[in-house]
């Protein structure tokens, strides 16, 4: 039960066409359980007061040029003007050069999904990914449900950012993809920040972004230019082999339908000596004595579609299995941020 209420307090993208208002403030109210699990573990060491300024790379690549079709994996051509811009998205449009299937730009976002202009066929992603395209649940994730994460030791976005700044000071100045950037949290802080030369916002839930979209149009001062918003796959990701320096993936790896086969495209898409950083939650510690942990988990995998880590070693594993190396990670409870890179 325990692990059943964190996994919808902690689900990032999952099919559902209404979601009940009374079952959303259960999940808020359980994450008091959360908080107390969270402080039973004696191996927390997140120290988030001083961090080092970091600079800039200069020396970083910075192509632009990493659209690529989803389908064929070959590069996009512009068949309008180039859109590395919220405010030019809408009416923009790309064609493979290889399967000649166009892509276009709606008003907030790129639809670079496969089944992008299909009007018959569609499929359901398993809950874990559908939940987030439910119009409540966007709206809410940065009304309430984020914020609710620091029961399960998530220290907070700005620290989280910090944080992470560590982990991506060999790749400074380059590009940035914020993989199932959600709401668009920390792609509008890696936008601000100045410390990379694009920022990819992608997510596979149209209304996420669509308040990533809302988001950006409220705050005074955005640099919406080399900013711009993707739908698409996380498994099926529209860039180029090697042709990005960072990808972020923050609370999300959980809810990926497959976290190999996502973690295999970062690692296609990554340049030489490109980082990979994410967080999620990992239940050891207390959770190390319910009994029969790992049925359980297989268990609510089949049901919801979230992936449940018992251990630090789980995502080592994933990570060199999918050809990334120095992986390091921080924890601070459950919480865990981990990093890894692709071999120079």
């Amino acid at each position: 039960m325990a692990v059943a209420i964190i996994s919808n307090l902690f689900c990032f993208h999952t099919p559902t066409t209404q979601l009940r208002s009374s079952h959303l403030c259960s999940l808020l109210h359980s994450a008091r359980f959360f908080r107390r699990a969270s402080s039973a573990y004696s191996r927390a060491f997140l120290d988030t007061k001083s961090i080092d300024p970091v600079e800039v790379d200069k020396e970083v690549n910075r192509s632009r040029n990493s659209l690529a079709c989803p389908i064929c994996y070959d590069s996009l051509t512009w068949t309008s003007d180039p859109a590395f811009s919220i405010d030019s998205t809408p009416g923009s449009s790309l064609q493979c050069s290889t399967c000649k299937k166009t892509y276009v730009g709606r008003e907030a976002y790129l639809d670079l999904t496969t089944a992008n202009g299909a009007k018959s066929y569609g499929e359901p992603m398993p809950p874990s990914t559908e939940l987030f395209r439910v119009p409540l649940v966007s709206f809410l994730y940065e009304r309430g449900w984020r914020q609710a994460f620091i029961w399960g030791g998530f220290p907070g976005p700005e620290k989280e950012f910090e944080l992470m700044k560590d982990f991506l000071k060999p790749v400074l100045g380059g590009n940035i993809i914020d993989a199932s950037c959600a709401s668009g949290l920390f792609s509008r802080l890696f936008a601000k920040s100045g410390l990379f030369s694009s920022v990819v916002a992608l997510d596979y839930s149209e209304n996420m972004l669509q308040q990533c979209y809302e988001f950006t149009k409220q705050e005074e001062n955005f640099p919406k230019e080399n900013f711009i918003l993707i739908r698409a796959d996380i498994s099926r990701l529209p860039f180029l082999s090697s042709s990005v320096d960072a990808v972020h993936a923050g609370a999300a790896i959980h809810c990926w339908p497959s976290p190999s086969a996502a973690v295999a495209e970062i690692s296609r898409v990554l340049r030489p000596g490109g980082v990979f950083v994410a967080t999620t939650a990992i239940f050891d510690g207390p959770f190390s004595f319910v009994p029969f942990l790992r049925e359980l988990r297989q268990n609510m995998r089949q049901v919801s579609g979230n992936y449940f880590s018992l251990s630090e070693r789980e995502f080592e594993d994933l990570c060199r299995g999918c050809g990334l190396v120095r992986f390091s990670c921080i924890r601070n409870g459950p919480f865990v941020m981990f990093s890894a890179s692709k071999p120079n």
